[in-house]
């Protein structure tokens, strides 16, 4: 202005910052912070220092919260339930967009096409542009079944009823024969029963077909079969009658029951349920007796013949999804109709989008359900890249997990696009690469659980190195190359690998050493790893897939380490160990054993309050009289990881099977933890240590990790290499699946897989000494580990 003096800047425009005071969610020891609006924020901190609760329990949440406040009563009955966050004040939040490592939910009939839209988009294309042409965009859905119809409608018109007749069709491209699904189930006829037996000598060999069971006894006295003669020798229509036969009414034993062939009641009873929720017996069987196959009709392709005879440049629609997705944006551009314009444009940009993020190397047809947790992550993303919304909260929790070195450039090249389309970008990471990237880093800690939840730090990141804090120290760590590898005890050969985009591949993974495999995401690391060496009697498998668990499980229960806790407590006592269950005598009436109660609001959302009878404790009274070491079942519950070790290490509490698993977990980095805390809560790193933690005590002598420093701070990585070291060292083999340089420069054997991602990986591209890697940089892990190590 020309006086000199500025203008005053208007109120709108004087919120600039995310204000949060006296967080206390969790271990959030009351935390004051202001966080810039339209700033990239990377929140730091070792595991368990409290970053999620503040980013996601807290800011995240009550974002969420609010916003489902502005529904209708009737739209929250369906949304789900979000408590206020323990929190003093939150001031200046803006919508809050959460991109979590999430599992994508493994619905069969869901694809990388259907969650990201791209299908609906190519069908649209195909419907307008295939030839012949078969109809709209729903002839080329697998998920429309084709139906037909015919009858009499009454319309009423003026002052009478008439009666016309009416047809409707709806064309769908569901493939009849398998639904949509892609694969047909095959029984094996020869693991139901034993056909050179009678009904009478018990030829079922089907979970819960015993002799004399209501199940046999149906099949006995349906009166279609001499129970006396054997299976084998049945005549066509008797054996019709076994496997195929409709419902039908019988009278067995005097009660109308109803009778139906062997097949549909066991695809019924087993087939229709998820194989991971079955009983261990039951998945033996279905294992054993069902064999998977690509669908005869439509070849595995989910399309009825109708919807694959359409083409465009002699291309159909399920030879699209197939493409590698790289390709297939390169096909839709090389596609020139301008009455279709906008709709190409728009699937080549989000085509455009998973090359840019990394995922060219992933299909349309790829179910939804295989997916990592990164690319799970990365997919999720994609949603958001195109988006014309700003002035919105995105919430990331590690980006960078899965992605190779050469990856995590691109993904800060994305974080970095969207701030500057004017959003506020919150990041939870590990990643020294990323962290470099941020306008502001927020440092939790000092340690982790009742150790951590104070902030100690917040500012730039140039401040971050100089402030001494445990991140900052640790921030330029750099991992040096071993002066010697060790000498392997044999090798485990793998020749013709050829899973998914593996080329033939013939490899030697050395045995008594620590070997690392790597490469770009996509390369083929996991399908070399997982598709050539089975999980079986001498080989121990943790990956980070959930582990199954209720809220009532916990660290405690899912390890094994309450068993020996309950009998101490009992010993001590002189009473039975089951009243130191909280999910079974010892229960508090009131919860259950579950500490909080769960009000369901009918149409509303539901509520959980901490149980008034036992506060939150999940015991009776009385079960709290009792105690061992001068502590009862709940406060020995509440304790961390750390300090139920020393607990039970020594004095009256000793127990030394219990001091055993402790101690486990305390090696792998999981001391934060208490031993009450339930497993839904626990992130994907953590889930896939506490496997590690509760695997170290099996006898197998080849151990498999898939990406271990997931969720793991620089400071925690040094001590997961000692752990390597130390199984490598008591004689076992230890493969990892990595990309952390920390953990290729620590190797004794690297194997490297490329060049590229999808058809341009699949090979072997180094296995050597780490040493000679960095000495060749021939590979991009090559070049990236010798960055890191300063060679």
């Amino acid at each position: 202005m020309s006086n000199g003096t500025e203008a005053p800047l208007p109120a709108a425009d004087s919120h600039d910052q995310i204000r949060v005071r006296g967080a206390r969610e969790n271990n959030l020891k009351d935390v004051d912070v202001d966080i810039p609006k339209r700033r990239l924020t990377v929140f730091t901190g070792v595991s368990g220092s409290g970053k999620s609760s503040l980013v996601f329990g807290t800011i995240a949440a009550e974002s969420q919260r609010m916003i489902n406040e502005t529904y209708s009563a009737f739209l929250q009955g369906f949304m789900p339930t979000l408590a206020r966050p323990e929190v003093d004040l939150l001031e200046g939040l803006t919508t809050a967009i959460i991109v979590d490592q999430e599992r994508m939910g493994a619905n069969p009939r869901s694809t990388v096409g259907t969650a990201t839209d791209a299908n609906a988009m190519l069908r649209i294309v195909f419907s307008r542009l295939g030839t012949p042409n078969i109809g709209s965009a729903n002839a080329f859905s697998f998920n429309v079944p084709s139906v037909r119809g015919a009858g009499a409608v009454t319309v009423e018109r003026g002052d009478g009823k008439k009666k016309e007749r009416v047809d409707f069709q709806v064309n769908g491209g569901m493939c009849p024969r398998c639904e949509g699904i892609g694969s047909a189930t095959d029984i094996d006829l020869s693991q139901l029963f034993d056909d050179s037996k009678s009904l009478n000598e018990g030829p079922f060999t089907i979970p819960g077909y015993t002799a004399g069971g209501w199940s046999v006894r149906m099949i006995i006295e349906s009166g279609f079969f001499d129970p006396d003669k054997p299976i084998r020798d049945y005549t066509d229509q008797e054996r019709h009658d076994l496997l195929h036969r409709e419902t039908t009414k019988r009278k067995i034993s005097g009660i109308n029951m109803t009778y139906e062939g062997l097949l549909p009641r066991v695809r019924k009873s087993f087939l229709a349920k998820d194989r991971e929720a079955m009983q261990p017996h039951i998945r033996a069987f279905v294992d054993r007796a069902v064999t998977y196959t690509a669908c005869p009709d439509c070849g595995g392709t989910r399309l009825n013949e109708a919807a694959r005879s359409s083409r465009i440049n002699g291309i159909n629609i399920a030879e699209a999804c197939a493409m590698q997705i790289s390709d297939l944006a390169a096909w839709v551009r090389a596609l020139d109709e301008p009455s279709v314009g906008p709709l190409l444009a728009g699937l080549g940009g989000t085509l455009d989008s998973f090359v840019e993020i990394g995922l060219g190397y992933l299909s349309l047809d790829r179910p939804s359900g295989t997916l990592s947790g990164g690319e799970a992550q990365r997919v999720k993303m994609i949603r958001h890249l195109g988006s014309s919304l700003t002035d919105v909260t995105y919430v990331f929790d590690e980006p960078t997990v899965g992605l190779h070195p050469h990856d995590i450039q691109r993904m800060n090249d994305l974080l970095l696009r969207l701030r500057d389309k004017g959003n506020t970008v919150l990041v939870v990471e590990h990643k020294p690469e990323s962290i470099a990237v941020a306008d502001h880093v927020v440092d939790l800690g000092p340690g982790a659980g009742a150790g951590g939840g104070t902030l100690c730090y917040e500012g730039t990141v140039e401040g971050l190195r100089a402030s001494g804090t445990l991140t900052g120290r640790h921030l330029d760590d750099r991992a040096a190359l071993k002066d010697k590898v060790r000498v392997p005890t044999g090798v485990l050969p793998i020749r013709g690998a050829d899973a998914h985009n593996l080329r033939d591949v013939d490899v030697d993974i050395p045995l008594g050493t620590l070997v690392v495999v790597t490469g770009v995401a996509g390369s083929g690391k996991s399908s070399l790893i997982h598709g050539s060496i089975p999980a079986g009697e001498n080989v121990v498998a943790v990956d980070q897939a959930a582990i199954r668990g209720s809220r009532r499980s916990n660290p405690a229960t899912y390890t094994g380490l309450l068993d020996p806790i309950r009998k101490a407590f009992a010993k001590a006592n002189g009473v039975k160990p089951a009243l130191f269950s909280a999910n079974s005598e010892g229960a508090c009436p009131e919860c259950k054993g579950a500490g909080v109660i769960y009000t369901d609001l009918g149409m509303m959302a539901g509520v959980a309050t901490t149980c008034e009878e036992c506060e939150g404790r999940r015991f009776q009274a009385a079960v709290l009289d009792y105690h061992l070491g001068g502590r009862n079942i709940s406060e020995v519950l509440a304790m961390s990881v750390t300090e139920a070790e020393e607990f039970f290490g020594a004095g009256d509490a000793r127990t030394p099977a219990a001091h055993t698993v402790l101690r486990r977990l305390v090696d792998v980095g999981l001391g934060y933890l208490s031993l009450g805390q339930p497993l839904t809560t626990l992130s994907g790193g953590e889930r896939q240590r506490l496997k590690l933690a509760t695997h170290m005590g099996e006898k197998g002598g080849v151990y498999v990790l898939d990406e271990p420093t997931t969720g793991l701070h620089l400071a925690d990585v040094e001590q997961l290499l000692g752990l390597l070291d130390r199984l490598v060292d008591s004689g076992k083999s230890v493969i990892v699946i990595e990309h952390h340089q920390a953990v290729m420069a620590h190797a004794d054997w690297i194997i490297d897989l490329g060049p590229g991602a999808g058809h341009d990986g699949g090979r072997v591209v180094f296995e050597g000494t780490p040493a000679d890697l960095v000495a060749a940089r021939a590979t991009l892990t090559g070049e990236h580990l010798a960055a890191y190590v300063g060679a």
